[in-house]
C-alpha cells in the first residue's frame, strides 16, 4: 500500500537533508541551443533539457515541480513532454508537485483532478497545485481523489507575486482574505494527513512574505507548505522556511522552490558544451541545497 504523500514527502525531504524542489520552467529564450531548436521541434528539445535537469535535481532534491503553463505555450508537443518528463522524475525516484494551479466547478474539477493526478492519460503527478478561489466545493474532486490515491493538494493561500496583495489582503471581517482561506482549509487538512503528522494538504506560501507565513503556520499548523519565491524572486533562505517549525531533525513543514536560479544559472547560459552546461547546473543546485539546508539548521 502506498504511503501517504505527506509522509513519502517528509522521509524524502530528510533523506536529502534539504527542503529543495527544482522547478522546471522551460522557457524558449534561455534553453541553450546544445539541446536542439525549440521552435523547429519542440518535444525533442524540451525532454532532452528537462531529462538533464532531472537527471541532476535527483542527486539534490527530492521533489520536481514542472510548470504545466510554459509546457501548454508549445501546444500539445509541449504538453506530451511536460507528461513524459513527470513520469521520467517519478522513475527517477522524485516526488512531481505538477504546477497547474487548476480550479473550476463540478464535473470540470473531476476531469482536472484525473488529468492531473490520475493515472495515464493523467500526469499521474504526485501532487498539484490548485486556485481555491471559486470556493471550497470546487476543491472536493481534489482532495477526494488525493485522499483515496495517496496523492497530495497544494492549494494557493499566500502567493509570491506582488500582486498577491489585490485580492488575498483584503479585510474579510478582521482578518485578510488568505487567512480566512487558511481557516477553511485548516479542517480539510486531517484528511490527507499520514503517520508523520503532516498533512498532504499543502499551502502555497510565498518565501516573499515571512511574515504572513509565520501566520499562516498558525492556522495551519499540520499542513506542508509549498513555498516559491526564493532565488530569483529575491527571497532569502531564511525568508523562505519562516512557516517551518522546530523539530528535532530542524526546521521542518514543507518544500521551497527554485527554480529559474537553479536551471539557467549564468555560467549554463554561456555554456558551448554539454558537460560544462551540466557543471553550472550541478554547482547552481547543491548551492540551492545546501543553502536551505543551512537555513533549516539550528
Amino acid at each position: 500500500m502506498t504511503a501517504p504523500f505527506a509522509d513519502r514527502l517528509v522521509q524524502g525531504i530528510r533523506t536529502k537533508n534539504t527542503p529543495l524542489c527544482v522547478g522546471l520552467d522551460p522557457f524558449a529564450d534561455r534553453i541553450p541551443a546544445i539541446f536542439g531548436d525549440i521552435g523547429a521541434d519542440p518535444a525533442s528539445t524540451l525532454l532532452k533539457f528537462g531529462t538533464a535537469i532531472v537527471d541532476i535535481a535527483v542527486k539534490h532534491a527530492t521533489v520536481l515541480k514542472p510548470q504545466l503553463g510554459l509546457f501548454e505555450q508549445f501546444g500539445e508537443m509541449g504538453y506530451a513532454a511536460a507528461r513524459m518528463l513527470c513520469e521520467y522524475a517519478i522513475g527517477a525516484g522524485m516526488l512531481v508537485i505538477l504546477d497547474a494551479k487548476r480550479g473550476d466547478i463540478g464535473t470540470t474539477a473531476e476531469g482536472y483532478a484525473r488529468a492531473t493526478l490520475g493515472a495515464k492519460p493523467g500526469f499521474a503527478a504526485d501532487c498539484v497545485t490548485v486556485n481555491p478561489y471559486m470556493g471550497k466545493d470546487t476543491l472536493e474532486p481534489f482532495i477526494s481523489l488525493a485522499q483515496r490515491e495517496a496523492k497530495g493538494v497544494a492549494i494557493l493561500v499566500r502567493t509570491s507575486n506582488p500582486g498577491a496583495a489585490d485580492f488575498q489582503d483584503l479585510q474579510v471581517g478582521d482578518a485578510p482574505l488568505w487567512r480566512r482561506v487558511a481557516e477553511m482549509l485548516s479542517p480539510e487538512a486531517e484528511r490527507l494527513r499520514g503517520a508523520s503528522g503532516w498533512s498532504g494538504l499543502m499551502a502555497v506560501a510565498g518565501a516573499t512574505y515571512p511574515d504572513e507565513a509565520r501566520a499562516l503556520r498558525e492556522a495551519m499548523p499540520t499542513s506542508l507548505f509549498l513555498v516559491p519565491g526564493y532565488g530569483a524572486q529575491g527571497a532569502s533562505a531564511r525568508d523562505a522556511v519562516a512557516g517551518f517549525i522546530a523539530t528535532r531533525q530542524g526546521l521542518e513543514g514543507g518544500v521551497v522552490s527554485s527554480s529559474r536560479a537553479v536551471c539557467y544559472p549564468e555560467p549554463a547560459q554561456r555554456a558551448n558544451t554539454l558537460a560544462d552546461w551540466r557543471s553550472a547546473v550541478e554547482e547552481a543546485v547543491k548551492n540551492a541545497a545546501s543553502e536551505l539546508r543551512a537555513a533549516c539548521t539550528r
